[in-house]
């Protein structure tokens, strides 16, 4: 290839070579580096080309191969395999590769990104039109910074299954949550998953873009907190605090019916006895002897006392002949058993509610944690 033909002089090309000044070099490289870029070149001359940027890649000064990697991070002149030399540099050499070069396949972003380095790996989630498979292995295999840039990269594929993985291992952290909500177009299912951990701000820009309903929203909402608070249970119950952690929830008003029906449905009845204890205002041993030992109206009129909802008294009361039926077997148990055994006599039992107050409790109980295996009795319920 004739120097003539390029738009660079003479002066320049003896810099490129002979000088030991790095910045002299880097800006000849610059200026090389586009005129090479802006030629409509014959095969032969892309390929001599293609020696000049290889032979410049190598140049030990970091200022030079920055040079390269700055003006021909777009090009589609540069040799895939100096375009994987470079992305494997020093971050101020391989960003500008790493996050526009057209002459990577899935293939080399998929190794960027296995590699594990962080700043590389934000790089790819932040290309233009990123491929499918591409943004799926950031979504499973980067790190948080880098799925928080996938999340914000609208120009991406960001398929529903590669959003639900990141919601699974980033849903805890506020940033990503918000920037995921922020995408122009997102999959119900993701929406709904969002609104259960989101923030109150968030999840009300979720409702208003992607057109939530507000009573849905309420309902996932409520069962996250549900849900946590049972979480918390466990705990509470190991450190025979319960009492207490009870007044906490009614000071919170959170101890309410839904609450309760999800707690003694999986036989967690210490919190029952003490939850109704608390809305009743009697003493535990006073709410323990009516809840067991008071026939068939001493559950009834604690309960009513208490201002649990009328319809859902029958659903209690399934509840509570459940738990003690599998108390009476004696069978020895561990916690998880027992939740299990205690979920699916208590569905099958549940002959007595008429259709709008079983779906009422299926949207109480369906959502139990999959460990539970309540959908597994819900096809053999009797609907009156």
């Amino acid at each position: 290839m004739a120097s003539g033909s390029l738009l660079v002089n003479e002066t320049d090309l003896k810099l490129l070579i002979r000088s030991e000044v790095e910045e002299e070099r880097a800006t000849a490289t610059h200026k090389l580096c586009r005129s090479m870029d802006r030629m409509d070149m014959s095969d032969e001359e892309r390929a001599a080309a293609q020696k000049v940027i290889a032979f410049l890649s190598r140049d030990a000064a970091e200022l030079v191969r920055r040079a390269l990697s700055v003006t021909l991070r777009a090009s589609t002149l540069m040799p895939t395999e100096v375009a994987l030399r470079l992305a494997a540099d020093i971050d101020t050499i391989a960003i500008p590769m790493i996050s526009q070069s057209p002459v990577f396949g899935d293939d080399d972003l998929i190794a960027i990104i296995r590699a594990g380095r962080t700043h590389a790996q934000i790089a790819v989630a932040s290309r233009h039109g990123l491929n499918r498979d591409v943004a799926e292995v950031v979504a499973s295999d980067a790190g948080i910074e880098a799925v928080r840039r996938l999340a914000a990269n609208d120009n991406a594929d960001f398929s529903e299954r590669a959003m639900s993985i990141a919601v699974d291992r980033f849903g805890h952290d506020e940033e990503t949550v918000a920037t995921l909500a922020n995408r122009h177009i997102l999959p119900p299912s993701i929406v709904d998953r969002l609104v259960l951990v989101a923030t109150e701000q968030v999840k009300q820009h979720l409702i208003t873009r992607h057109k939530v309903p507000l009573e849905a929203a309420v309902r996932l909402s409520d069962f996250a907190r549900e849900r946590a608070t049972l979480d918390l249970l466990d705990e509470a119950i190991r450190s025979q605090n319960v009492p207490e952690f009870v007044r906490t929830l009614h000071a919170r008003r959170a101890l309410n019916a839904s609450l309760l029906l999800r707690a003694v449905a999986r036989g967690q009845m210490a919190l029952f006895e003490h939850g109704l204890s608390v809305l009743a205002q009697v003493p535990h041993h006073r709410a323990w002897l009516m809840i067991h030992d008071a026939g068939p109206l001493g559950l009834r009129a604690i309960y009513d006392r208490g201002g649990l909802p009328p319809r859902l008294f029958s659903a209690f009361r399934a509840a509570v002949d459940t738990w003690r039926n599998i108390q009476a077997e004696g069978a020895e148990l561990d916690a998880e058993a027992f939740r299990q055994r205690m979920l699916e006599r208590f569905m099958t039992q549940m002959n007595t509610l008429g259709r709008d107050d079983l779906d009422y409790l299926m949207d109480r109980l369906d959502m139990v944690p999959t460990r539970d295996h309540a959908y597994a009795a819900r096809p053999r319920i009797a609907v009156a």
